[in-house]
């Protein structure tokens, strides 16, 4: 965007096309911030825009309103060509107040748009955040473009002819998100009616639905209207559809990815799904979803605690269910227990671990590569389970089914590593068809010749999967050491060393089902950029922008951590130099360099914020020089 000269004022808006912008919006976490932004894109998926989302919110339930800790943002990056991002910096920023200001100004490039509500800098409002004077009047925004907008005063004007029985001014003033959504819309040439829908479908059913229907709906319009009537941007932008492969898309976050993965595991492998969960975040959102679909035969359990909440999982399983639990990093500390139950009762188990920002309570709302060293050993003993992680909203959907299928093949517990920043954001889903998706076998035995429940598959090692109450299948389980195909309780020394080695054995075995990393990169590359999980889209965007600038430098990501492809190692020798980008201090990059012996060097940040690229960049440019 451009700022507006003398010829723009008297000439009609043009229309400019882009190929990609990023959006900010941000405010007070009590001003709708998350709402706006899921509607904008919901929208930009509707027009089929690549996207990639970053929503941005307090930990605090109710931080101090007009507060810095209290801001929420979303971030949106969309495009007309493939975005592995939701961007570095905004090219808009919508700021609800002075703290909204402050917080993301940083992130700002000269001449970016600054949409500021005017009404909200108050010297009370401007105090809270910390100013001593007016950014809007002491010339320190001069090298933005700033619109200066009396959002709340005209949301309320709109609304003039709405009456609420109750708190009439307030409820009003509430739907000044949806007018700068409308601003929005209208600068970005966006249509309003998939939210006029979606405001219908929220709010109908609730008390005064209809004023609160019309008020959202209002406000969307009157802000629309507003930045056509008032010309305040001289141009509207374009941004084309993306070209994807055909098929029917959707737009997913990475928790509802995850659960519809389970789902649909349960439903490939033909035995229902039970969910164990003690809220969470940001695992909560997995409970919630699939609390939606009973439909298909899952049961979700809210129990008293974590501990709770696991070893119903385990008991699921071991009547024949699908048992799932999910957490985050602290709740998966309270499991450890119950997932060493699990590992010695050799039973199917999925724990989702949506990490986040720690140790202890840490930053519950941001997200951060907590958990690699304790999902693999975080518990006492020698306690292998296996441990995937998926690298972007869309792919916890696959993962969640790959996870399923070697849980029940392997008879063991796997890992699922997603992130906050995967739960949140969302991106375009090809929906796939269920006919095309291979069925997940389990084989209940039922004969009871011959059985012995320590009695192992040869290519596996997998014990038999019996169902509790099966005529002459009646064997033992528990968390006492069992004895080597008969389960009797043995504390025979030679056997116990047997068991630890057979599990551990069987947990590598899984790497016969796991797919060789891939290398992406020229035959001549000396670098490698190797990640794991949510960093795969600011590795790829940065590497891919170093090859274009002729580095020679590849990229590989890893999705399965326990056991690592069999080709690793290979892959590994193959560079000069090895780079490992985290977002913690360095647990991928401790494992390969114990295992495979090679000097990796790690690219770590711990604030509780994704990469952007071209921090990456400039390490890889340095590295590679």
């Amino acid at each position: 965007m451009t700022p507006p000269t003398a010829a723009d004022v008297s000439a009609p808006p043009r229309r400019q096309v882009l190929e990609k912008v990023t959006i900010r919006f941000a405010g007070d976490s009590g001003d709708g911030m998350q709402l706006i932004g899921g509607h904008f894109t919901n929208t930009t998926a509707v027009l089929g825009n690549d996207l990639a989302t970053f929503p941005d919110f307090p930990a605090e339930i109710r931080a101090p309103a007009g507060s810095l800790p209290g801001v929420s943002g979303f971030q949106i990056q969309f495009a007309a060509s493939d975005i592995h991002t939701p961007g570095d910096r905004p090219d808009v920023l919508v700021a609800f107040n002075p703290a909204a200001l402050k917080v993301n100004l940083p992130d700002m490039a000269p001449n970016s748009v600054i949409i500021v509500n005017t009404d909200a800098f108050t010297e009370v409002e401007l105090k809270k955040a910390g100013y001593k004077t007016n950014p809007l009047e002491d010339g320190s925004l001069s090298k933005y473009q700033v619109f200066k907008v009396p959002i709340t005063d005209l949301t309320i004007k709109a609304l003039n002819s709405i009456k609420f029985a109750e708190k009439d001014h307030q409820k009003k003033e509430r739907n000044k998100n949806f007018f700068a959504l409308g601003m929005l819309y209208w600068l970005y040439n966006r249509p309003l009616e998939t939210t006029f829908k979606a405001i219908e479908r929220e709010l109908a059913k609730k008390a005064e639905g209809a004023q609160l229907v019309a008020a959202a709906q209002t406000a969307l319009k009157a802000g629309h209207a507003y930045a056509e009537a008032t010309e305040l941007f001289r141009s509207q932008y374009v941004v084309p559809p993306a070209r994807y492969q055909p098929g029917t898309y959707r737009n997913i976050n990475g928790n509802t990815a995850l659960a519809i993965g389970l789902v649909t595991a349960s439903r490939l492998a033909g035995i229902p799904l039970f969910y164990g969960s003690y809220p969470i975040t940001p695992a909560s959102s997995v409970l919630e979803e699939l609390s939606r679909h009973k439909n298909f035969g899952v049961r979700t359990f809210q129990a008293e605690d974590e501990i709770a909440a696991v070893t119903a999982a385990i008991g699921a399983s071991y009547a024949g269910a699908l048992g799932v639990t999910g957490t985050s990093g602290p709740g998966v500390a309270l499991k450890s227990e119950a997932i060493n139950l699990a590992v010695m009762v050799e039973l199917p188990l999925i724990i989702c671990d949506i990490q986040r920002g720690g140790p202890s309570t840490g930053l519950p709302t941001k997200t951060e590569q907590a958990d690699l060293l304790q999902a693999l050993f975080g518990r006492n003993s020698e306690s292998p389970v296996a441990v995937v992680a998926p690298a972007t909203p869309a792919e916890c959907f696959d993962l969640a089914i790959f996870a399923a299928r070697i849980a029940i093949k392997y008879m063991c517990p796997v890992f699922v590593l997603s992130d906050g920043y995967l739960a949140n954001g969302a991106e375009p889903w090809r929906i796939p068809d269920p006919e095309q998706l291979p069925r997940i076998e389990v084989r209940f035995r039922k004969d009871p010749d011959g059985f012995a429940p320590y009695l192992r598959d040869e290519v596996t090692l997998a014990r038999e999967w019996a169902i509790p109450g099966t005529p002459g299948l009646e064997h033992r389980i528990g968390g006492i050491e069992k004895s080597h195909i008969w389960g009797n309780v043995n504390y025979d020394p030679e056997n116990h060393d047997f068991m630890c080695r057979v599990r551990a054995a069987k947990i590598q075995r899984i790497v016969q089902d796991v797919p060789d990393v891939k290398v992406h990169g020229p035959e001549d590359a000396t670098t490698l950029v190797i990640g794991w999980g949510s960093t795969y889209g600011a590795i790829r965007a940065a590497v891919e922008e170093c090859q274009q600038r002729g580095l020679k430098v590849a990229r590989a990501h890893l999705r399965h951590l326990n056991p690592f492809p069999a080709n690793l190692g290979k892959v590994l020798s193959r560079f000069r130099k090895i780079l490992v980008p985290e977002m913690n201090l360095g647990q991928l990059l401790f494992l390969l360099r114990a295992k495979f012996l090679v000097d990796a060097k790690g690219i770590n940040k711990v604030q509780g914020k994704p990469f952007r690229v071209a921090e990456l960049i400039e390490v890889i440019e340095k590295e590679c020089r």
